[in-house]
Formats: structure tokens, sequence, C-alpha cells
């Protein structure tokens, strides 16, 4: 276990601004670690924005504290923000991957991706009572209810991965390929995935050639 509790470059809870944040948040809480997880998982998936036009293939842009920096983020980010919470107070952590198919993506971001499947969807995995919990802090409650789809909650106890029906029933996601649980981000893996993936995302020498959006703001504006 002692490999899913250390901090790394991206798991970084050793940032002071992060160990701040981490604090405040379990200002309160009763010391009892599923409340504890429950705390910092409404915080990673609220006080941070989902919002996927922000991926960018610098490794810098894939740990906690740049995620907690810009205030806006996409589902790896987030998961490791909330899986660096974890560490920091002795809960171990590992984050899963898996391509997704999202059935309320804005058309946008459809469009911008040329494709209805996300590839490298983030979610962490928590070891609490002795055995490991899924936890999908992607999506903020803003977010959602534009969407019309509830929170995903996170009791400590059960699995939290997506929401799996909207408000009116109509499906929302759905794992199509799962790529397994990493001790630390294969930042190489993901970024290979994207550009695989997504290939009209970047110049022929493999530079983004990305654009400015907000997926808040497609939904809105949809």
């Amino acid at each position: 276990m002692k490999r899913y509790l250390e901090p790394t470059a991206f798991f970084d809870y050793n940032q002071p601004e992060l160990k701040a944040w981490i604090a405040a948040r379990l200002e309160g809480v009763a010391d009892n670690p599923v409340e504890q997880t429950k705390a910092l998982y409404l915080a990673a998936r609220d006080e941070v924005s989902y919002n996927p036009y922000v991926f960018r293939p610098e490794p810098e842009t894939f740990s906690a504290s740049y995620a907690l920096k810009t205030g806006e983020s996409y589902c790896i980010p987030k998961a490791v923000l909330l899986g660096a919470a974890a560490r920091s107070i002795g809960i171990p952590s590992r984050l899963g991957l898996a391509d997704v198919r999202n059935h309320l993506s804005s058309p946008k971001l459809i469009e911008w991706l040329r494709s209805d499947i996300f590839r490298m969807h983030g979610f962490i995995e928590l070891y609490l009572n002795d055995r490991w919990v899924k936890a999908t802090p992607a999506f903020d409650k803003q977010l959602c209810e534009l969407m019309k789809v509830e929170p995903l909650a996170f009791d400590g106890e059960n699995d939290s991965i997506f929401q799996e029906y909207t408000e009116s029933g109509e499906a929302h996601m759905e794992y199509v390929n799962d790529h397994g649980v990493f001790d630390d981000v294969p930042h190489e893996f993901i970024v290979t995935g994207v550009k695989a993936a997504y290939p009209h995302l970047f110049s022929e020498q493999g530079e983004p050639e990305f654009i400015e959006g907000n997926l808040a703001q497609d939904v809105s504006e949809g």
C-alpha cells in the first residue's frame, strides 16, 4: 500500500497551497476516514469546475496542485486532486482510466472531438474499510444542474462512477473500455492515447492545436 500513499509530482499533497486547502476542507469534519473522504470528494467535485477544453499535454497540468490553482480542469486532474487529498490523511488512492461514451456532451464539444467517445476518462479508487471504492469527482454541481442530471454523490462505501441517466430517463454515460488502475498518473500513456483518438487536435509535429472553450457555457447557450 505504500506506493498508494506517497506524494508524487502529480499527487503533490506536499505543496503548501494544497496542504492548506485540504486542512481547510477538513475543519470541523469528524475524525473518521469515510466522513473526511466525503468532505474532500465534494470539495474536489464542486470547487474545481469541469472543463475538458483546458486539456493540455504538459505533465504539470495533470497535477493536483495545478487543478486547484486554475480552478477548472477535467476528469483526470480532478480525480488526482481527490486522490492526493486522501493520501495526505493516510487513505491509499489510485487512478483509474477508462474510455466512456457521453450522451450529454455539448454539440460544440462533440464537433471538436469528432466523437462521442471520451478517451482516458479518469476516476479515483480509495481504500476504505479494507476495500477499494471508486469515486468520480469530475462533474461539478453547477454543470450537472445545467445538464439536468443529479450531481454524482459519494458515500464512502459504494462505487460512484457515473450518472447513467438524466432526470428525464435519457442515457447519459457508459463505460466502453477499461485501461486499469495506476499508482501514479501514466502521463505518456494518457497523452499517447489522446493523440491516437483525436489526431486532428495536434499538428504534424505533435503540438496541440486546441480551442478556447467552456462546457458550462456551451450547455447554457445550447
